[in-house]
């Protein structure tokens, strides 16, 4: 199948597979919060270019999405709430190891063709590694994983980069997460993508939000 056919195609599949068993609930007030720190060391960093425009910002009371943490969004970005309801024919797209997801930001509007999504996990305690090695063992397809300690802003947090293997595009396509620890249990934001170049083009997006993030 040709790509620019899976382009005009995937929308609708993919958002009825991601949001089938979960309701959401529509926003996108910007807070106000100003960006911050520009981490150092991410794998993302280095194959991204400049910062993208600026959009909204979630987390935040009155935000699209209330997180225990906030970040910016590029513009055009959509997000929503995600509310997994349990025991839904669906609920299982909804939670990833023992992570729930919480929020979903929607890369179409600005002419990609994917998400980040924002997981919370359980246990004020856990550590940012063991949040995603708990993450990457709820996804069966995960090969490939590289770690490494870094900062979401000014927090700590730790990185995989690694791989899914995509039986509609037929490829192994890479896909990247990072989390924070906060007193509510860990926080995972996720990226994934289409295919190879869709997660590309939306690294920007993606790294604007890790550095910055700040603690709600």
């Amino acid at each position: 199948m040709m790509r620019g056919t899976v382009r005009a195609l995937i929308p609708a599949v993919a958002a009825a597979l991601a949001l089938a068993g979960c309701s959401s609930s529509d926003g996108g007030t910007d807070t106000g919060v100003d960006p911050g720190g520009n981490a150092a060391g991410s794998p993302a960093a280095a194959a991204t270019g400049a910062a993208p425009e600026k959009g909204a910002t979630i987390g935040g009371k009155g935000s699209a999405c209330e997180l225990p943490v906030t970040f910016d969004l590029a513009v055009d970005w959509k997000p929503e709430a995600v509310e997994v309801e349990p025991g839904s024919e669906f609920a299982e797209l909804g939670q990833q190891g023992s992570a729930t997801m919480v929020c979903e930001i929607d890369a179409k509007p600005a002419g990609n063709i994917g998400y980040i999504r924002v997981w919370q996990g359980e246990g004020s305690g856990t550590a940012p590694r063991a949040a995603l090695e708990d993450f990457l063992a709820g996804a069966p397809n995960a090969a490939e994983a590289s770690y490494e300690e870094t900062e979401a802003g000014l927090v700590p947090a730790s990185e995989v980069t690694y791989t899914v293997r995509s039986e509609l595009m037929d490829e192994d396509k890479p896909e990247r997460a990072f989390a924070v620890a906060t007193p509510d249990g860990p926080i995972v934001v996720h990226l994934g993508g289409l295919d190879s170049t869709e997660h590309e083009e939306m690294l920007p997006a993606y790294e604007l939000a890790r550095k910055t993030l700040k603690l709600g």
